[in-house]
C-alpha cells in the first residue's frame, strides 16, 4: 500500500511540474507555485517513505544516527518551506481577485523568485535550529523510535534529561513559522471573501470560490495535522495517536495534492490533455 501511494504521489506531483513547464498556458505565478510545490511534495514523502518501505521487509527495522539527523532535518526544512510556499499561494490568490488591475505588476516573476528563496531560507533556519537543539541532548536509554520515522516529539522521549527547552523552541519558533505562515494565509482569505461577497454575478462568484478551494484544502490537511503534532504540551502525547496524524502530513497530503490541485482545475486539465495529444500526434509522424 505505501508502496502504491508512493509511486502515486511521484507520478503525480512530476505530472504537475511537467505540465507547468511544457505549457505557456500555465505560465503564471499562481501555477509557478504550484510547480514549486509539487516538487516540495516529492522531496517531503521521499525524505521519509523508502526508508518505511525498506523497514517492512527487514526483521531488523533500523535507521542510523546520521541517517536520523539528515531525515529530521530534511523534515523540518521540507515542512517549513511547505508553510510559506501555501502563504504565497494565498496572497497570489489575494492579488488576482482583490487587485486585478495591478496583479501583473505586483507579482511579477523577480518577485515570485524571491518569495520562494526567502521560503528555502525560514525552513532551512528553522531546520537546523532544531535539528541542533534535537541532537545535543544525551541519548543514554533506549534506542528505540515508537515512531515510522526521526521526528522531534518521539526523539525528545528517548532523550536522558529534561527537555523544556527543546519544548519551548518547538512551540516559540515552530509556532512563529507556522502560525506566522497561517495568519498570511487567514488574512488573505478574509480579503478574498470580502471581494468575492461583493461579486454580483453569481458565476463570478463560484468562479472566484473555484480558484481557492483547492488551496484552502490543502491548508487545512496540512496545518491541521502540523498543528496537532508540534504546538502541543509534551504530556498530552499519544504515540498512537501522533503516528496516524504523522502519516496525514507526510504520506497523505502529498498523495492527496496532485488530485486537489488537477482534478478542481480546468486549466491543469486542458493543458495535460494538450500536451498528450500533441506528443501522441508528433510519434504518429
Amino acid at each position: 500500500m505505501f508502496l502504491c501511494i508512493y509511486v502515486i504521489t511521484i507520478l503525480g506531483n512530476l505530472a504537475i511540474i511537467f505540465t507547468y513547464k511544457y505549457s505557456s498556458n500555465l505560465h503564471t505565478p499562481m501555477y509557478f507555485f504550484l510547480a514549486n510545490f509539487s516538487f516540495l511534495d516529492i522531496c517531503y514523502i521521499s525524505n521519509t517513505v523508502p526508508n518505511i518501505l525498506s523497514n517492512f521487509l527487514l526483521a531488523r527495522k533500523t535507521i542510523s544516527y546520521h541517517g536520523c539527523i539528515v531525515q529530521l532535518y530534511f523534515l523540518m526544512l521540507l515542512g517549513s518551506t511547505e508553510c510559506y510556499i501555501l502563504a504565497a499561494m494565498a496572497y497570489d490568490r489575494y492579488n488576482a481577485i482583490c487587485k486585478p488591475l495591478l496583479y501583473t505588476n505586483i507579482m511579477n516573476k523577480e518577485f515570485c523568485i524571491k518569495f520562494i528563496f526567502g521560503s528555502w531560507f525560514v525552513g532551512a533556519v528553522n531546520a537546523i535550529i532544531h535539528t541542533t537543539l534535537t541532537f545535543t541532548l544525551p541519548f543514554c536509554g533506549s534506542n528505540m523510535i515508537n515512531y515510522f520515522f526521526c521526528d522531534i516529539p518521539p526523539l525528545l522521549n528517548l532523550a536522558y534529561t529534561d527537555t523544556w527547552i527543546n519544548e519551548l523552541s518547538t512551540f516559540v519558533i515552530g509556532g512563529f513559522v507556522t502560525m506566522g505562515s497561517l495568519l498570511l494565509i487567514m488574512v488573505s482569505y478574509t480579503h478574498i471573501i470580502n471581494t468575492i461577497l461583493k461579486i454580483h454575478s453569481s458565476s463570478g462568484r463560484r468562479k472566484a470560490f473555484s480558484t481557492c478551494v483547492s488551496h484552502f484544502t490543502v491548508v487545512t490537511i496540512f496545518y491541521g495535522s502540523g498543528i496537532f503534532i508540534y504546538l502541543k504540551p509534551r504530556s498530552n502525547y499519544i504515540m498512537e495517536h501522533d503516528r496516524l496524524v504523522a502519516i496525514m502530513y507526510t504520506v497523505i497530503a502529498p498523495l492527496l495534492n496532485p488530485f486537489i490541485y488537477s482534478l478542481r482545475n480546468n486549466d491543469v486539465k486542458a493543458a495535460a490533455r494538450k500536451i498528450i495529444v500533441d506528443k501522441m500526434i508528433c510519434a504518429k509522424y
